[in-house]
């Protein structure tokens, strides 16, 4: 078998109308994927007007990428670095005190490899309270990043993390127990 990207059809899978996604498309890129609106509490009034729902102390660096901020649930005092792209096909919760350094990647799809058609995967991850997403890091879909956990620079975290675990490389495994 070999995959036909001409038979590709997401036709199924419909984020929100096409006035919204095109509206939010031109926020997303004057306001967050730039570094001309360094203003924290602009991007959280947009994203919130978008959908999104935040809680109180969100930093939001410069360069970020969000894709559907109705997609999109941060608790409380959590920074997001500069370049994150969070690709929200589906649901991303963040929890309370959440550090997500620069360059880092959350990405809720994937594509069926298995399949001629290449279908779409969707599924939500979840970032639970106090955990650190260090510089470079992937977060793919369906993970649950639990509690005080911390996904080292560069890693790829393909499956659920332990409470207070660390991971690290490609797969991400966990290498040791973070002190909490």
């Amino acid at each position: 078998m070999q995959v036909d990207l001409s038979t590709y059809n997401n036709s199924q899978y419909k984020p929100g109308s096409n006035f919204k996604r095109i509206l939010w498309y031109y926020c997303n890129l004057i306001f967050f994927k730039t570094g001309w609106f360094p203003f924290y509490g602009l991007k959280v009034f947009l994203l919130k007007q978008f959908g999104a729902n935040l809680g109180k102390g969100v930093l939001i660096k410069p360069f970020v990428n969000i894709k559907y901020p109705w997609f999109l649930i941060i608790g409380n005092n959590v920074w997001i670095g500069e370049e994150v792209w969070i690709d929200n096909l589906a649901l991303v919760t963040i929890g309370d005190n959440v550090c997500i350094s620069q360059g880092a990647l959350l990405l809720t799809g994937s594509h069926d490899y298995k399949s001629e058609t290449f279908d779409l995967i969707v599924n939500p991850i979840t970032v639970e309270n106090s955990v650190w997403i260090c510089a470079k890091a992937i977060v793919c879909s369906g993970v649950v990043c639990r509690t005080n956990s911390m996904i080292t620079a560069g890693s790829v975290i393909t499956a659920d993390c332990e409470e207070n675990g660390i991971y690290k490389g490609n797969p991400g495994v966990k290498v040791k127990m973070r002190a909490g």
